[in-house]
């Protein structure tokens, strides 16, 4: 009787291990893929405060909340399935899939420089006013367009993180698929909660008595627009370092590895000749997959202002009864 309760405890332990391996197995490959998409969730949290502002403080939180139970949605109920039939179905399209999506990425990259050189026009004075007249109107068209952009975003996330668990089982693919999904929108949206307010608890600081806090507070109050502002722009260089990088290492899985070949080389040449090679050899490459995501954001713009909506234009025309 004692040799089988050891027995069963010795299974019982045997379990314990599988699932202990089971759960570092799932930590490794989420944290993995949380890593490979660090540029999108960078942007991410760059982008999204700006849904939140010109609202009062009161409506901030709730707004945020809203859009983070949608960008939930987004990944559990429509990609996650999605990326998981794509697994089964089709693998080979999940790498043309990705480079679509970097192209996407570069494009935006580059449309956010772009307006920063040619500011787009300015609502009319009609717009505006309907704007003001509306806010609840308002509310719910910046909390759609905000749950869009996310849908983009959130499918880049999705199939970086499928693209790094290609080879493991179904079960593995999902529950990774999930942790990330789940894991991502948590970190993006409490830091996003946290910019918005950060103005509130600043002022809220700067009202106290202990010189230091009150000084911290005006200090949070002044420093966040510099703040929000480098934010964006680290957002936008990350959109063109991710959407490059995808776009060459993909390119690599078809053959064509003259670009990859280029990135390494100058990447390693550089980290040999300066200090802390590491850093600038893994910046140097970063800084390649930049500027050739911005020419690839460059040729999208042209191509969408040039070519596709030429053509939607005329599609459209041409169905309008006569």
């Amino acid at each position: 009787m004692a040799s089988g309760l050891f027995a069963l405890l010795d299974d019982i332990a045997g379990i314990a291990k599988v699932a202990a391996s089971s759960v570092d197995d799932v930590v490794a490959q989420a944290t993995k893929a949380g890593t490979k998409a660090a540029g999108i969730v960078i942007d991410d949290a760059a982008v999204t405060p700006r849904y939140a502002v010109g609202f009062a403080a009161a409506r901030e939180l709730p707004i945020i909340w809203r859009i983070a139970l949608g960008s939930l949605k987004n990944k559990l109920l429509f990609l996650l399935p999605g990326a998981l039939i794509l697994a089964l179905v089709a693998p080979w399209l999940i790498t043309p899939l990705l480079m679509a999506g970097g192209v996407y990425l570069c494009y935006e990259g580059a449309e956010k420089i772009l307006e920063l050189v040619v500011p787009h026009a300015a609502a009319s004075p009609e717009e505006a006013g309907k704007a003001v007249l509306d806010p609840k109107l308002l509310e719910e068209q910046k909390i759609a367009g905000a749950i869009k952009t996310d849908f983009i975003l959130s499918a880049e996330i999705m199939a970086i993180t499928l693209s790094t668990v290609s080879t493991s089982s179904f079960w593995m693919q999902a529950t990774v698929l999930a942790v990330v999904g789940i894991g991502i929108t948590v970190v993006v949206y409490g830091a996003v909660a946290l910019i918005v307010k950060a103005d509130d608890i600043g002022l809220a600081l700067a009202q106290q008595r202990f010189a230091p806090v009150a000084l911290f507070g005006r200090g949070l109050v002044l420093g966040m627009p510099y703040f929000l502002s480098a934010l964006s722009a680290v957002g936008t260089a990350a959109m063109l370092w991710v959407g490059g990088g995808i776009i060459i290492h993909g390119l690599e899985e078809f053959g064509l590895t003259g670009l990859g070949h280029a990135s390494h080389g100058l990447a390693v040449a550089a980290g040999s000749m300066l200090p802390a090679g590491g850093v600038v050899e893994w910046l140097t490459g970063a800084v390649f997959s930049a500027v050739f995501g911005l020419i690839v954001g460059g040729i999208a713009i042209i191509a969408m202002h040039y070519v596709v909506q030429p053509i939607t234009k005329g599609m459209g025309k041409t169905g309008q009864p006569a």
